[in-house]
């Protein structure tokens, strides 16, 4: 009588105890490329936006974000990065760090007959709250561009050019 109730008690405890222990693996570091998704798209002709889906107890830094271009005759302009959450890190002091998502629009400049593909090169650095940083990662995107919009729109038929006087 007792031993069924014994063996039910001991049982009703150890799993209590593995609930109370977590996710199996819940100290496992995720890749860096699972711990920061990065996607990009274009966002007009002139610009482009980049994205980071950041894992929950993850973080970027702020200062390790740079972009460059792998595309000749296709140059990036100075990217928006938002406005961050202040920490002190135990790695390099006081920084502004990026949870959840970050989204960040870079401006693309191009030269007379450069490519519509862009290779789209980040540069970020982040680390999990289990005191674990990555080594710096180098992510490429490749994307269609859409057409440049024309510098200067051609007179209509029957206007006057530049300086000249329609015909009358």
């Amino acid at each position: 009588m007792i031993a069924p109730f014994l063996t039910a008690w001991l049982l009703a405890l150890a799993g209590a105890a593995h609930a109370a222990a977590g996710p199996q693996g819940a100290d496992e570091l995720l890749p860096p490329d699972q711990a920061f998704a990065f996607s990009a798209r274009p966002d007009g002709p002139e610009a482009v936006v980049a994205e980071w889906r950041i894992a929950r107890g993850y973080y970027l830094y702020r200062d390790k974000i740079r972009f460059e271009s792998g595309t000749e005759g296709l140059t990036l302009g100075a990217p928006t990065l938002p406005k961050g959450k202040i920490k002190e890190d135990e790695f390099f002091g006081r920084v502004e760090i990026y949870r959840e998502r970050l989204r960040v629009r870079i401006p693309v400049r191009r030269s007379a007959g450069a490519p519509r593909t862009l290779e789209l090169v980040a540069h970020s650095q982040g680390c999990a709250d289990l005191g674990v940083c990555y080594p710096p990662q180098r992510q490429v995107a490749l994307l269609s561009l859409p057409a440049a919009a024309a510098a200067e729109k051609k007179p209509a038929s029957g206007e006057a050019g530049a300086g000249g006087a329609a015909a009358a």
